[in-house]
């Protein structure tokens, strides 16, 4: 039986939500209205919920205040950082350079629709270093599909294609390719909430937080709830065409994955080495993020992937 469209609000000049008639939850809200300076403004999505209601997203933690439950980010793009709060340098550790820290800005929407099978946001958005100047246009496409009470899951599908406008190249990097181990954060980026902390990490053929910096086609993230009894799980996943397998000098993903001192993954787009995007080409990833109450073991994420194929 169908459960009918997902209902989508947009108010003007904010936000955009999404919910479902079904259960009456609003599954996530997309914030597009610029925040702080200092935060790298640039959209973001939170909360984001499981069909049961339960948040599964952070936003403006103390420890970070830029962490806003799941945007897209930059933290080192030839020399600033679109990804907020301080910058790494190498040999000196984080500084606060407000000179270096850029935005994202919203320009438009070209599609707000949704019908029995898909709701699809599809902005068109730009990309500035910190004085304003024009770097880079962006086409983004978050859709939402598969929102299946039997199995208390939804999906989203995110797409970003960035186009270089500058006269140079754009080169993407993070605190590893500038000396920082283990921090090869940049990217689609995931802010869990605080009881999610030391929460499982999973991938096709391990587990635990080893697997850092590894390649794997999806990778999963459980955490048990506060203020509810139970557990949720985050599959975030690849699509073929990303490459997230193969030689490191083609820039294949790696994962950026934390439980400890707090839960996050990114599929990170310049782990180990920088990502050099020439003058006019256009670099587009696309992702799925599963949303789904409770704790999936290994042989039910893979049975899930293989009967949503992409």
């Amino acid at each position: 039986m169908s459960r009918g469209p997902l209902r989508l609000v947009h108010t003007h000049g904010d936000r955009i939500t999404v919910g479902d008639p079904a259960t009456g939850v609003e599954l996530f809200a997309y914030v597009y209205r610029p925040e702080a300076d200092w935060e790298a403004p640039k959209p973001y999505l939170h909360p984001l919920r499981t069909l049961a209601d339960h948040v599964v997203t952070d936003y403006r933690p103390n420890d970070h205040r830029w962490h806003k439950g799941l945007q897209m980010t930059a933290s080192h793009l030839s020399g600033q950082n679109l990804w907020g709060g301080n910058t790494y340098v190498h040999g000196e550790g984080y500084l606060a350079l407000p000179e270096r820290v850029g935005s994202m800005a919203h320009v438009a929407f070209d599609e707000l629709s949704s019908d029995e099978d898909r709701t699809v946001i599809a902005e068109r958005l730009t990309w500035h270093p910190h004085n304003g100047d024009l770097w880079a246009d962006e086409s983004r496409r978050i859709e939402v599909h598969d929102v299946d009470a039997d199995s208390g899951s939804w999906a989203l599908t995110w797409t970003s294609a960035v186009t270089n406008r500058r006269s140079e190249p754009l080169r993407f990097g993070s605190p590893t390719t500038q000396g920082r181990e283990l921090a090869g954060y940049t990217g689609l980026f995931w802010r869990g909430p605080r009881a999610f902390r030391d929460g499982r990490i999973q991938t096709a053929d391990d587990e635990g937080p080893q697997v850092m910096g590894a390649q794997a086609p999806w990778l999963a993230y459980t955490g048990e709830h506060d203020g509810a009894d139970g557990y949720a799980t985050l599959v975030f996943e690849h699509a073929p065409e990303n490459g997230h397998a193969g030689e490191r000098g083609s820039h294949p993903a790696h994962w950026f994955v934390r439980n400890d001192p707090f839960a996050a993954v990114a599929p990170s787009l310049a782990f180990h080495d920088e990502l050099v995007l020439a003058p006019g080409d256009t670099l587009t990833r696309r992702y799925r993020v599963v949303v789904a109450e409770g704790s999936w073991e290994r042989p039910e994420i893979a049975k899930y992937l293989a009967e949503h194929p992409w």
